[in-house]
């Protein structure tokens, strides 16, 4: 199953919405798919929908999911992250109207390159085949190492304390 999650900001991120259903539709994805669609305005006509999901029920999904794929806001990507798993991310971007501005774009750069443990996908027509590689770009990032999880999560949340002290 791949489960995706948009959030709950309340500009509609209906571009990865609509690239996933369209992945399902045109037989690139063959799983089932149950998306998150927040604030979205497209409907997915091929995947499994919920606008809004309790806690629990995300992380019932995340656990389940063979893949999960959010949009850039750090609270969806860490659920994943701390499940072990290895989070397609795709940035809401602001010239696309879903966001006030880039910074979910600039975050997950900065946490790829450091940590090695997110894929981020900045062109929306390379979901497609990120979603068909994904075992094969999971298992380059992590090359068979010991997850960084734990060390990424500690280090995570002691950023975000400091801002939050400012």
């Amino acid at each position: 199953m791949i489960f995706v999650t948009v959030g709950t900001h309340e500009q509609p991120f209906d571009r990865l919405v609509k690239c996933v259903d369209d992945l399902v539709k045109e037989g690139t994805i063959k799983e089932e798919v149950i998306v998150q669609t927040g604030y979205c305005t497209y409907e997915p006509v091929h995947c499994t929908h919920e606008k809004l999901l309790p806690h629990d029920k995300m992380a019932e999904y995340v656990h389940g999911a063979r893949i999960v794929i959010t949009h850039g806001g750090p609270a969806s990507f860490i659920m994943p992250l701390q499940e072990g798993k290895i989070p397609i991310v795709v940035p809401r971007r602001k010239e696309f109207g879903e966001h006030v501005n880039d910074h979910q774009a600039e975050f997950a750069a900065q946490v790829a390159e450091r940590n090695r443990n997110i894929i981020v996908v900045n062109d929306i027509a390379e979901l497609g085949g990120i979603i068909t590689r994904y075992d094969e770009i999971c298992a380059g990032l992590c090359g068979g190492e010991t997850s960084h999880t734990a060390e990424f999560l500690k280090r995570f949340t002691e950023e975000v304390t400091a801002l939050m002290e400012k």
